[in-house]
């Protein structure tokens, strides 16, 4: 008996032992699939869990750029991604010291940032200069192409791109603008800073703007915030009617005190951002920054998704935008007529 019962044991064709195999069978299938999922979960947490590390370098600090971050924020939350999950921005002000800038844009280097957003040309030069390797999208800039930093708008060929605040129609419009709200406009007094890249091209428009309407043109070079007292001094003297200032990181960082000695000098003005508007500015007419920034997201987006920045094409304005300060123009006396006002798209009273 205990012989059959070994035998029995022992033999692979007993019913026993071929439940085992089959056992032992099912065991090892549940364990390949248990391992299959557990591997693929982790994998696929490992993909969607990566977190993109964005730079964002400016000559400027924050309160000047609050509305054009945001901006950029809400593009790259549209377009899917979430801050400290899938995406770390990395904040770099030079706070109005252009100098800081270089500094910066070498420690952005050192984080290994995936991409570095510039938020002016300043920026763009500074990341130019520490790397070239890194992808550069620029939120705005004058003249790229006349900047060195792509080789043309469709093709820019090196590892910048972005957005190009160039619109040679933009400055006859602003003294169209400002002829309609001064009737009498004759001079007109055309701030601006020589020693920012794209200011003599601006110039040359504004130039040939004043010659079409028949107005004057006297430009005042403005280099230091103490050539801004100078050059309103030198407007009032010359007889300027209006002024009209051109854009310059010196004076966004410098916007109230030009806001401030425009009403005391009781001169219509506008500027070339919300900004000076929001401050107390009586108008501006230009590209819509805010714009620029959000579509700056959508370049981020390819980037990070593999397309190269020589392959995607600069992109110039598509939206402008006028805005008004009703208080700014009771402040000076002045009369904002209907028209123009049924056109503006914000009007500050």
């Amino acid at each position: 008996m205990e012989k059959m019962l070994w035998a029995r044991a022992l033999n692979p064709d007993s019913d026993n032992w071929k439940s085992k195999i089959q056992n032992l069978k099912w065991v090892g299938l549940f364990a390949i699939v248990v391992a299959l999922t557990v591997w693929g979960a982790r994998a696929e947490a490992q993909q969607t869990t990566k977190v993109h590390r964005v730079g964002f370098l400016t000559a400027n600090d924050f309160s000047a750029l609050a509305a054009r971050i945001e901006a950029l924020r809400q593009g790259l939350r549209e377009l899917g991604y979430v801050e400290a999950k899938n995406i770390v921005i990395e904040y770099r002000y030079a706070e109005g010291k252009p100098d800081r800038l270089p500094a910066l844009a070498a420690e952005l280097v050192r984080l290994k940032v995936d991409i570095i957003v510039s938020a002016g040309p300043q920026s763009t030069r500074a990341a130019k200069e520490a790397t070239v390797t890194i992808p550069i999208v620029m939120a705005f800039d004058f003249d790229p192409v006349g900047n060195g930093f792509v080789a043309s708008l469709a093709r820019p060929g090196g590892n910048i791109t972005g957005l190009s605040t160039l619109a040679p129609e933009i400055s006859g419009k602003q003294l169209e603008l400002l002829k309609e709200i001064v009737p009498s406009l004759s001079r007109v007094a055309v701030l601006g800073n020589s020693t920012d890249p794209g200011n003599a091209q601006v110039v040359g428009e504004t130039e040939r703007a004043a010659v079409a309407l028949g107005v004057q043109h006297l430009y005042l070079d403005v280099r230091a915030p103490a050539d801004i007292e100078t050059a309103f001094r030198a407007a009032s003297k010359g007889r300027a009617d209006a002024v009209l200032s051109l854009s310059s990181f010196l004076f966004i960082s410098q916007r109230k005190q030009l806001v401030d000695l425009a009403v005391k000098s009781r001169l219509p003005a506008i500027y070339d951002r919300a900004e000076y508007v929001e401050d107390g500015g009586l108008m501006t007419y230009s590209v819509s920054q805010t714009d620029l920034f959000r579509r700056a997201a959508i370049y981020v987006d390819k980037i990070l998704k593999g397309t190269k920045p020589a392959d995607l094409p600069v992109e110039q304005p598509k939206k402008f935008e006028l805005i008004i300060n009703l208080k700014a123009a009771k402040q000076i006396g002045l009369t904002i007529p209907p028209n123009v006002l049924a056109r503006a798209d914000k009007v500050i009273r």
